[in-house]
């Protein structure tokens, strides 16, 4: 013992030591236990097995515990979070030694990769165990630090980082990202997984196929085949989804999907996707979903409505935007025309973009106030969707808005990105899982089609460049002819957030509930929910405290050669540059020096 606290003093300045490297047995370091074991979390990291992480959460404390089996330890291995999956930018958590010993600490990365020891301190070692296995870790973390280097543990999708050191490295500085084999998991039911395919099967989905028609072909291939026959499309509603990571979805115990019996069909299809990043051949694969049923009825079916926008190209995002954002509407004329006198109970949802989204959040507004959120995910990835179990069960009565944004990012597109089905086009849909059912299948929005024509003719207007407003030509044709600057931008953003409605308020048929759906107004939102900020470290003086501090000039009896001005840049004061209320980023900018 004294050997081990003269190694932690001496190696203070790298982080927590762990003991001698390759010889440690048990080092319980400080803190205690976590609050529930064993982990009910658990993936494997990399596709090779190396290394496996289990975690346990704890909202009570808003702090989670980490487990990382490590096999065929080499001379270290980083573990962490970051916004996108990657390795720069991010928090993390390392372990490594010099070639005499080893050390544990919290570190971040810069934008290039290069690793920093964090001077606050908030992975805490727990304890760090020899087994047959491998060397466990375990540790934990505070959802919030306060500490700026630090990742927002929050809900929604939490992007894993990881990398394995090959070789010693004098310090925690001389480690660089950008030399080290990496990877990302992104983290979010019970599956039957073929063993052995743990790290490959990425995540899987049984739809039930449409009721209309009496047999189906079978098939087995790519989803994407040529040879998958078409009647396939018409297996899209959604019974089960897993996804790597998660555990069993289970339906609130008194409300159960209803499949099965008259008026539903008997052919289900399983969708089963792979990550295989290496390439691995040879493997064999019979995993799926197990469904449980219950001859005893429970109180309640279950339904899934699709909230947010209706797939069509009038709802585009111009070419490189960095946080553009799309909003579709639940309206309250649909929800008091569709809903039961006792409303509806959100219990599941999930969330769906394709490649370009980042961002997903849909809001319950009443009365013109927002109310509740239904799910957000600041860190959504399109490659990872699950159904997830909200913490608590939105209520939604008659009256109610539904109100569902989508934040895209175009950057590394040099064409617009208009809505529909294909991959390289965007959707913007919440999937809600709620009891009673109803009728209602989908309340969706999209711009009314012929503002959007007016969008046209005033960009024709203001541009040389000419957007074809003819009649033959089709909106996905027009959006690739728009000349894309700050105007045209700014004005396509406007038009969507004022301009009227074509709403979607859609029975199982597909048949709109009876009523006049275009041209409706945007609901009126007078009040908005706060976003929560972290917690921060107080600022400014403390109370009873007095100031009198300032700034010391220094001069010179000796005149240089020239004399310094000073030139103001910028916009003239005058009121014909003004900024509209309530917006939270408007920027006004002046001309360019000639």
């Amino acid at each position: 013992m004294e050997n081990f606290l003269e190694v932690a003093a001496h190696a203070s300045m790298y982080g927590t030591a762990v003991a001698v490297f390759l010889v440690i047995l048990v080092a319980a370091l400080q803190g205690s236990t976590p609050p529930e074991s064993p982990f009910p979390y658990r993936i494997p990291l990399d596709p090779e097995g190396t290394l496996e992480l289990s975690w346990n959460v704890s909202y009570a404390q808003e702090t989670i515990h980490f487990q990382l089996l490590v096999r065929g330890l080499q001379a270290g291995v980083l573990f962490g979070m970051s916004d996108r999956g990657e390795l720069e930018n991010a928090d993390l958590a390392v372990l490594w030694t010099d070639g005499d010993s080893a050390y544990f600490g919290d570190a971040w990365s810069d934008q290039k990769g290069q690793i920093h020891l964090d001077a606050q301190q908030d992975y805490q070692l727990l304890q760090a165990q020899r087994t047959p296995q491998g060397l466990t870790l375990l540790f934990r973390r505070p959802f919030s630090t306060c500490d700026p280097r630090d990742y927002l543990i929050e809900d929604g999708t939490v992007h894993l980082v990881y990398g394995i050191l090959e070789q010693p490295f004098s310090s925690l500085e001389a480690i660089n990202t950008s030399g080290l084999r990496t990877g990302l998991q992104r983290v979010q039911y019970e599956p039957i997984v073929t063993k052995g395919n743990e790290a490959l099967v990425h995540h899987m989905e049984v739809f039930q196929c449409a009721a209309g028609f009496e047999s189906f072909p079978h098939f087995s291939g790519p989803c994407d085949s040529k040879m998958k026959p078409e009647r396939l499309n018409y297996c899209r509603h959604v019974l089960a989804a897993w996804a790597l990571g998660a555990k069993a979805f289970y339906y609130p115990e008194e409300a159960g999907l209803a499949f099965g019996g008259a008026g539903s069909s008997r052919f289900l299809r399983l969708e089963v996707h792979y990550h295989n990043p290496l390439k691995i051949q040879g493997r064999r694969d019979s995993s799926g979903i197990r469904l449980y049923y219950t001859a005893t009825l429970r109180r309640f079916d279950a339904g899934i409505m699709e909230l947010g926008l209706v797939y069509t190209p009038v709802m585009a995002i111009p070419p490189g935007e960095a946080a553009f954002v799309l909003t579709g509407y639940c309206t309250d004329k649909c929800t008091q025309l569709a809903l039961p006198p006792s409303g509806i109970h959100i219990f599941a949802s999930q969330l769906h973009t394709h490649l370009t989204g980042r961002k997903v959040v849909t809001v319950l507004a009443r009365d013109g106030r927002e109310r509740a959120i239904v799910n957000r995910d600041n860190h959504y990835s399109p490659h990872f969707q699950e159904i997830r179990m909200l913490k608590k069960v939105v209520s939604v009565h008659p009256g109610d808005v539904l109100i569902t944004s989508c934040t895209y990012n175009t950057e590394d597109r040099t064409l617009a990105t208009v809505g529909g089905f294909g991959i390289l086009e965007e959707m913007c849909v919440n999937y809600v899982h709620y009891y009673p059912q109803t009728q209602l299948e989908l309340c969706k929005s999209a711009v009314d089609p012929g503002f959007l024509q007016k969008y046209f003719h005033l960009v024709n207007r203001f541009n040389s460049e000419e957007v074809c407003t003819c009649p033959q030509t089709s909106v996905p044709e027009q959006f690739a002819s728009v000349p894309w600057n700050s105007f045209s931008r700014d004005v396509l953003q406007a038009l969507y957030g004022f301009a009227p409605l074509a709403m979607h308020c859609n029975k199982s048929s597909a048949v709109r509930f009876q009523g006049e759906w275009d041209l409706q107004p945007l609901p009126e939102i007078v009040s908005q929910l706060e976003v929560p900020a972290p917690t921060l470290l107080p600022k400014g003086l403390p109370p009873g405290r007095r100031d009198s501090s300032g700034i010391r000039l220094y001069y010179t009896a000796t005149l240089r050669r020239f004399d310094a001005g000073i030139m103001e840049l910028g916009l003239v004061y005058t009121p014909v540059m003004a900024i509209p209320p309530g917006e939270a980023a408007f920027v006004l900018q002046g001309p360019p020096s000639l």
